[in-house]
């Protein structure tokens, strides 16, 4: 599989990078975990439900006994701003292969109250454990080579602070979901695109939460325009990801009263089904 189109000179590894930094969350107490969320992860005024979910991801690979999200389940409450934030997890239960666990992402209004933000019940364990038989029907996307697909970078200049995540991304869309870029949106509700950091670190099941919900919303190629939020979102990490570029595919088959749902699949360079995902999503009609 091809290197992320213009490669920085120095990758970051993991542990190292951009992305490891945002979501690093300082213990306080057992249980109880600081953040800065930042702004870098923003699009418009909205703070990213991919990396919110990372976020509590780490939090929660730090409090349990076992180390890998295997399948995490957030319902997004209220909308996260930049800025302080406090995550508070709790084991519900362990198993020799299996570790359960819930977290709240909470930040505080004008009055100094707490608000939670984000709701999250989680199962982890080992993926260096799971065996290596696969069976499956299921195929990569059909996507164009990376030079044959486009990024923010070929499009006009957006407005100053829209979507800053942009920056922190590389993302090259396949050009057959991009007909809503051109005001011609193809009405079949799919996007699909090559995936990764700008910085060239590589993937690991913490940046696999950010990689379903970091494409452009299905809802542009149904013919609608605005801001999506996230009702709820389900990820299941099947692997842990080979070095390189994702690639990542997200459906929508059904809008109907105001909300759609979003189905994701992330395959890895070695053509491995690593991450799956669903999301229920509200639109702004009309």
């Amino acid at each position: 599989m091809p290197e992320a189109a213009s490669a920085p000179a120095t990758r970051a590894t993991i542990g190292d990078s951009e992305f490891d930094r945002d979501t690093a969350v300082t213990r306080r107490a057992p249980g109880v975990y600081d953040i800065d969320l930042s702004a870098g992860w923003t699009i418009i005024n909205a703070v990213n439900g991919g990396y919110l979910l990372a976020v509590l991801g780490r939090a929660l690979a730090d409090s349990l006994p076992h180390p890998d999200p295997f399948t995490i389940s957030a319902h997004y409450l209220t909308a996260s701003q930049p800025g302080p934030a406090v995550v508070r997890t709790e084991t519900v239960r362990t198993g020799r292969t299996l570790s359960t666990g819930q977290a709240s992402l909470l930040q505080y209004d004008e009055q100094g109250r707490e608000v939670e933000r984000i709701r999250v019940l989680a199962s982890y364990g080992d993926l260096d454990s799971l065996p290596d038989d696969v069976r499956t029907t299921a195929r990569p996307p059909a996507i164009p080579p990376m030079e044959q697909c486009f990024g923010p970078e070929d499009g006009p200049a957006p407005v100053d602070g829209s979507s800053a995540i942009a920056d922190r991304l590389m993302l090259k869309l396949d050009p057959s979901t991009l007909g809503w870029a051109l005001g011609q949106p193809s009405g079949k509700g799919e996007m699909r695109a090559w995936f990764g950091l700008a910085d060239g670190r590589d993937h690991d099941p913490l940046s696999l939460l950010l990689a379903v919900d970091a494409l452009p919303p299905t809802a542009f190629e149904i013919g609608l325009s605005g801001w999506v939020p996230t009702v709820e979102l389900t990820v299941h990490v099947r692997s842990r990801p080979a070095p390189g570029p994702l690639r990542v595919s997200i459906t929508t088959r059904n809008l109907a009263g105001g909300f759609l749902e979003e189905d994701a699949e992330v395959w890895d360079s070695a053509d491995r089904l690593v991450a799956q995902s669903r999301q229920l999503a509200r639109v702004r009609l009309g």
